[in-house]
């Protein structure tokens, strides 16, 4: 089973890969057709998008190759990890806050999710109920505890006795 994230990347990876080979060098030879380069800046714009471009395809393919190794069949099954809905309750303001570990191109701070490797991220990882997770945030340092998971394979175990 693929990661939802390689299916977004490899969409980018390959708009790119059309741009670079295809509509990139019309922009440059549409803006060499007007003369002088060195006061150019059609030119200099199309020159500086194909540096990122090719850029951001050789960032795409190292992190595809990353993300592609990365194994669903490895991920724990009772403790915070890629894809897991964990609830945390602030020890000190006895607040409970939902969020779902994400990889980061996948973070949506709206959603609740949070990435992985961000600070509470990496705390959460591995951690299991009741487990307590202590993070420095822009607040001061604050103490978390995990009163509910839910793991990727309970959530994907729950969509298929739903039917979907």
């Amino acid at each position: 089973m693929d990661l939802p994230v390689l299916a977004r990347l490899k969409k980018e990876l390959a708009e790119l890969k059309h741009e670079i080979t295809f509509r990139l060098p019309k922009e440059l030879e549409a803006a060499r057709a007007h003369g002088d380069l060195s006061e150019n800046a059609e030119y200099e714009a199309a020159k500086a998008r194909q540096d990122y471009v090719r850029s951001r395809i050789a960032q795409l393919e190292g992190r595809i190759r990353e993300l592609s190794m990365y194994n669903i069949a490895s991920i724990p099954h009772d403790g915070v990890a890629y894809g897991s809905r964990v609830t945390v309750e602030d020890v000190e303001a006895g607040e409970s806050t939902i969020y779902e570990i994400v990889f980061p191109e996948e973070v949506d701070a709206a959603k609740g999710q949070i990435s992985l490797s961000s600070p509470l991220g990496r705390a959460l990882m591995n951690k299991r109920v009741g487990d307590e997770v202590e993070v420095h945030t822009p607040r001061g340092k604050r103490s978390y505890q995990i009163v509910e998971l839910v793991t990727l394979h309970d959530l994907q175990t729950a969509r298929g006795s739903s039917g979907r």
